[in-house]
């Protein structure tokens, strides 16, 4: 496994796991599911799918109802998602 696909699967997991996290909102939740589904969708070229997932991110973490650990976690992913992109383009 590449260090590629080895930071993609850990980011998956981090969404998967924020996604089923039951002290979040359900929007937050639900967010941040679909957020996994655009990555996860292989129909797109892995930078657009990447892109996506950072802006759909960054929408869930400027909201307002969106407590602080949830909001820690959905920048940690967005980081991560940043290196996943240099990642790809190096």
């Amino acid at each position: 496994m590449t260090k590629k696909e080895a930071l993609y699967k850990e980011i998956v997991e981090m969404m998967e796991e924020l996604s089923e996290d039951t002290s979040l909102p359900r929007n937050i939740r639900r967010g941040i599911a679909q957020a996994r589904d655009v990555l996860t969708n292989e129909k797109n070229a892995l930078d657009v799918r990447v892109a996506s997932a950072i802006f759909a991110l960054d929408e869930i973490a400027n909201d307002p109802n969106i407590p602080v650990h949830g909001r820690t976690m959905v920048y940690m992913i967005m980081g991560k998602l940043e290196t996943l992109s240099k990642e790809i383009s190096s």
